[in-house]
């Protein structure tokens, strides 16, 4: 099998079925079509075993939340080992873990041994697999096509889990209804194990040593992606609209069995059919955006399918004819679709390699988080209020939401290169015994701007600036010399030397755009004067005073 993008020649004009040139890829899709089938037959088996043994609203809507707390838990931890630790290995754990389970909560209902807190309980733990699963096994689409296909790529890969919600819950439906639900997780457990073999026949090239520099410990990596998202404004404008999306649209997925089995006094079948239409309708939805998607930006499809929820929620509420629902189900899987990948998209279009499983596990954190309180908080307010008023207060949340589209529009990013800039050089090194762990270090750059200049040289510093402290800097600004007004200098400050090294790998070819602008502005005979301070080396052999006292005395 290809094992990389570089398997095949660059398309020159990219359709939706592109991607499917790429042959992992495609390997990977189908595997992932029926690890989906058999994740979605779980869900409406789990979700209608809860409705049969409790009569409890919020333990049923509590199942959307054992789902989704753990990736609020463990998302962060889960992107940040994948961008440390081998993501093909981490799968194989992954998808292994979830399989044990599967066929653990199977036996145990075939058995009669499960209550609902039994259920809640290993729908948890599955949980927690999708949540270290999940950022890996998004980010891995990165590495199996060129970065031209990668929306076509996450859009199929959308059409991937929309495919499982149109067949999954209809399959898992029949085979409650004549069967028992032990039988579906059976076949999950099984699903798991198919997407394994896949997996492990990948042959992922290992990685350069040295390539993003020294290597990271896990908590700094944390930091890291943190760091990342806080100055990024892009980023952060997804993660805001995010979670306003989903903890609106979180009261269709958790009281839609309720709507079923309590308002409209339906079997599970039905329940099955309604996430079929929805399937269906992400499907259609796909095959809508390859055609007429470019004439819309990521922002119109956010707030066209937040209008739609809208009035999914209100159809929910007062609807009370199931064949009214079939087009409003249709309808709301387009709108899904449409609103995931677009948050989807615009996440990986904007995160260079380096930090992509951290930022996209940030992403994952906060939209499922969304799902989590707003399960509870529409679970609470059903079984306080009535499901009427619980999915109309959610309608109304949504739209209080599309507010946001104003000071966080989601930005195009198409034509972003965020491939290593390669040519912001190490510096040279004449001290020697210096460790990654030394530190703090300074870095300043002295700038000759003319009076006139400096007010447009300012603003193109503070672009600068926020890079500076997006790829590890601790404190970042300009200093102006009291005796030569012209002389302006940029410090920044950074831990220790290993995070000042990995500043140089970070440096994209985007960001080096914005430091030539800074540069134009430098009026001096020579290039600027980059001068780099390091507090006295921990491993030298001398004695040596604390470092603060070593900084002040170097700057």
């Amino acid at each position: 099998m290809a094992s990389s993008s570089s398997s095949a020649e660059l398309p020159t004009r990219v359709t939706l079925g592109t991607p499917f040139t790429y042959a992992m890829f495609r390997a990977i899709w189908i595997a992932s079509v029926v690890s989906n089938i058999g994740t979605w037959m779980q869900n409406v088996a789990g979700v209608w075993l809860v409705t049969t043994l409790t009569t409890s609203a919020l333990l049923v809507a509590l199942m959307q939340t054992a789902t989704s707390l753990p990736s609020f838990l463990l998302s962060m931890p889960a992107g940040a080992l994948g961008d440390l630790l081998d993501r093909r290995r981490m799968l194989l754990v992954t998808q292994g873990f979830m399989g044990v389970v599967a066929f653990g909560l199977g036996t145990l209902t075939l058995l009669g041994e499960i209550s609902a807190l039994g259920v809640l309980a290993f729908t948890f733990l599955l949980g927690v697999g999708a949540a270290l699963n999940g950022p890996i096994w998004q980010t891995v689409t990165v590495e199996l096509v060129p970065r031209s296909v990668l929306p076509s790529a996450i859009t199929l890969n959308g059409v991937s889990n929309n495919i499982a919600r149109a067949l999954g819950p209809a399959l898992g439906g029949v085979i409650i209804a004549y069967y028992s639900p032990g039988y579906v997780f059976l076949l999950n457990g099984f699903s798991f194990v198919g997407t394994w073999l896949v997996v492990y026949r990948w042959r992922r090239p290992a990685e350069e040593a040295g390539r993003h520099g020294p290597g990271e410990n896990f908590t700094g990596a944390l930091r890291a992606g943190l760091r990342y998202v806080r100055y990024s404004p892009a980023i952060y404008a997804v993660l805001v609209r995010a979670f306003g999306f989903s903890m609106g649209a979180s009261a269709m997925w958790a009281l839609l069995s309720l709507v079923t089995a309590h308002r409209l006094h339906l079997s599970s079948g039905a329940y099955g059919v309604l996430l079929s239409w929805l399937g269906a309708g992400a499907v259609t939805g796909a095959l809508l955006l390859g055609r007429v998607g470019a004439r819309l930006s990521f922002n119109q499809r956010v707030l066209l399918g937040t209008l739609v929820f809208v009035g999914t929620n209100v159809s929910l509420a007062l609807v009370r004819q199931v064949y009214w629902l079939y087009p409003v189900m249709f309808v709301s899987g387009i709108a899904w679709l449409m609103s995931m990948t677009s948050f989807s998209t615009s996440v990986q279009l904007h995160v260079p390699k380096w930090v992509q499983a951290r930022v996209v596990s940030i992403y994952m954190l906060v939209f499922q988080a969304g799902l989590a309180l707003g399960s509870v908080v529409w679970g609470e307010l059903a079984d306080r209020l009535n499901l009427e008023a619980a999915l109309l207060l959610a309608a109304g949340w949504l739209l209080l939401s599309l507010l946001l589209a104003w000071p966080f529009p989601l930005r195009p990013a198409e034509d972003r290169d965020l491939a290593p800039a390669g040519h912001w050089p190490i510096p040279n090194v004449t001290t020697s015994g210096i460790d990654p762990d030394d530190g703090p270090v300074v870095v300043m750059v002295e700038y000759q701007v003319p009076a006139a200049d400096q007010p447009a040289f300012r603003a193109a510093m503070a672009q600068l600036t926020r890079l500076r402290l997006r790829d590890g800097a601790l404190r970042a600004g300009v200093f102006a010399d009291v005796s030569r007004p012209e002389c302006l200098t940029e410090f920044f400050y950074v831990a220790t030397w290993g995070e000042h090294e990995r500043q140089h790998h970070r440096f994209t070819r985007e960001d080096a755009l914005v430091r030539a602008r800074v540069r134009r502005f430098h009026a001096g005979p020579e290039p600027p004067r980059v001068t780099h301070f390091l507090a006295f080396p921990r491993s030298a052999n001398v004695e040596v005073p604390p470092p603060a006292t070593a900084l002040e005395s170097q700057t």
